[in-house]
């Protein structure tokens, strides 16, 4: 039986297949202005530090990587291993490990991708553009959409910096029903609203973003 079509090799097959469609999503997030690794961002508290969980997500470097990007990460090294393991486990004893023992074994390899690969990732991205900050502070700062047209029920990403001048990405709509904010103008972050910031067009040009 083909390693990849193995009823063993079932986990390792549906993890590349998450990889394929998280990556058609993202595409066509783009292509509509709304960014799933954002609102997955958006969705995840910050991390302080002081906690056991906090300590284990800042060793996966989360908050330092998109999370989106992390799990990609996971799930390859996880994929990766496990098609390994099985042909090593074929070759010594003719057959593949069941399922469930293999898909156990290969989180560890999913969790080390994640640790190194992302050490590198955060290393390569900007700080200023992952530094997490609390979603308050953005309230009040002056942006400039750069991604897409933004009104009521379609998002666009604005890139706004923080009281230190670190860049921020936001996926932001009009506060206003019938205002459409296009590409470069001006926005003023009003408020929050779930997973979208609400803006308006900036009152006060000669604050500069």
């Amino acid at each position: 039986m083909s390693l990849f079509t193995a009823d063993q090799n079932l986990p390792f097959g549906i993890a590349f297949a998450l990889i394929i469609g998280i990556g058609l999503l993202e595409g066509v997030g783009m292509l509509i202005s709304l960014s799933p690794s954002n609102l997955l961002d958006d969705l995840i508290p910050d991390i302080d530090g002081d906690g056991g969980l906090d300590r284990v997500l800042g060793w996966l470097h989360l908050g330092k990587v998109p999370a989106l990007v992390l799990l990609l990460l996971f799930l390859l090294g996880y994929a990766l291993f496990g098609y390994g393991l099985q042909m090593v486990a074929r070759g010594l004893f003719g057959g593949y490990l069941p399922a469930w023992l293999a898909g156990m074994l290969a989180v560890p390899s999913g969790l080390a991708t994640v640790r190194g690969l992302g050490s590198l990732i955060a290393h390569i991205i900007p700080r200023d553009e992952t530094s997490s900050v609390s979603e308050q502070t953005l309230i009040g700062r002056v942006g400039v959409i750069v991604g897409g047209t933004a009104r009521r029920g379609l998002a666009a990403q604005a890139r706004v910096r923080d009281s230190l001048g670190r860049s921020h990405y936001l996926m932001v709509e009009p506060d206003l029903d019938d205002e459409v904010l296009e590409e470069n103008m001006q926005v003023l972050i009003v408020s929050k609203a779930g997973a979208f910031y609400r803006c308006i067009v900036n009152p006060h040009p000669a604050l500069m973003p």
